[in-house]
């Protein structure tokens, strides 16, 4: 049986005033009217109105999966733009 999957928000953030890098980075996880599991992406540029993406997943074991794999590549983000991400917030609802 598959734990309970509550609607959750992760906010993150690139920030480096010096080299002019201001990226914000969120992740909503929850489950739609059909019982898929929907992870979306949304990203930009802090002020700017961004990208969105979404992705529907069968059961929570594969949307969970690909939540790790987002973070595995934040991660690296200091090797691609030269900052860390930090978690600003994490809201459940």
């Amino acid at each position: 049986m598959e734990r309970p999957f509550p609607p959750r928000l992760i906010h993150l953030r690139a920030l480096d005033p010096v080299r002019n890098i201001a990226r914000d980075y969120s992740i909503w996880m929850s489950v739609d009217l059909f019982g898929d599991y929907v992870v979306e992406t949304c990203w930009a540029r802090i002020g700017a109105a961004g990208q969105r993406q979404r992705f529907s997943f069968p059961d929570a074991l594969s949307a969970r999966r690909h939540v790790r794999a987002i973070f595995r590549k934040r991660r690296g983000a200091r090797k691609r733009i030269g900052v860390d991400y930090r978690l600003v917030a994490v809201a459940t609802g």
